[in-house]
Parts: structure tokens; C-alpha cells; sequence
């Protein structure tokens, strides 16, 4: 948590998306004050809840409900979504690229392509670069 300054000259805490995440997720401990509802970050909140087959629905309804205020949307998540450890690293940009070449080197979805690449090695997915390239400027 860092501190910031708001309009009205008072200082209060900022609270990282993740704090909130953590929050609905493990502490079930409310943390969204009036001065802390801007910090709230529904897109980070949600992506991190829909890496997990018992969150992709709840998150998806928020996605739904777009519309309504970060007060409400943290509270529905923090009273609906169950006390679990849950963590998943994010797939970076280019586990991205190398799972579209799999994708189309392999005619794999992203479940089977996620899961060849766990198993190729650079070298094959250089092997894979190479055959997939359709030529002209990178």
C-alpha cells in the first residue's frame, strides 16, 4: 500500500488491485473505504478470479453487470466467492506468440496448445517457427 493525497488535501492509503484480489480470495477481511473504491480495478480483479473453474462464472456475471459501482462489485465477490489459496501465474505475451504458432502448427485449442507447450523445448518451438513463417518483414 502507498499513500496518496485525494481532493480534499486528506492523505490516505492506496490500495494495490491485488490487495483487493487477496481480499475476496483468502481474507475475507472488507478493505474498500470510500477514499480506496477509485483504486478498485474491476479488469484485474475479474482476470485473476477467471483462471479458476469454481470463479470463471462469478466473474464472468460481474463482466455482465458492468454498469454498477466498485463498491458493489467487491462486496458481491467478496460474500459469493469462497475462502480458497488460489494463485496462477498469468500468461505472459510471448507464451502468447509461441501458443499461436502451436495452435496452427498443430490445429491444437489453447487448452491442448497451453499444454504442448509445457512440453516442447526451445528448439522445437524453433523448428515450429520456422516452418509456420510465411516470409516478409518482421
Amino acid at each position: 500500500m502507498s499513500y496518496r493525497v485525494n481532493d480534499g488535501g486528506r492523505v490516505y492509503m492506496s490500495t494495490n488491485p491485488f490487495d483487493f484480489v487477496n481480499s475476496i480470495n483468502s481474507t475475507k477481511e472488507d478493505i474498500m473505504t470510500d477514499e480506496n473504491e477509485k483504486d478498485y480495478n474491476s479488469f484485474l480483479v475479474n482476470r485473476s478470479l477467471s483462471y479458476f473453474s469454481d470463479t470463471v462464472f462469478i466473474a464472468n456475471e460481474i463482466n455482465y453487470h458492468s454498469q454498477i459501482d466498485n463498491k458493489l462489485k467487491y462486496h458481491f465477490l467478496l460474500n459469493i466467492v469462497r475462502k480458497r489459496k488460489r494463485f496462477a501465474k498469468w500468461i505472459k505475451p510471448d507464451q502468447l506468440d509461441d501458443m499461436a504458432l502451436v495452435k496452427e502448427y498443430y490445429e491444437y485449442s489453447n487448452e491442448k496448445a497451453r499444454s504442448a507447450l509445457s512440453i516442447l523445448s526451445p528448439d522445437n518451438l524453433n523448428v515450429i517457427r520456422s516452418k509456420v513463417n510465411k516470409g516478409g518483414r518482421k
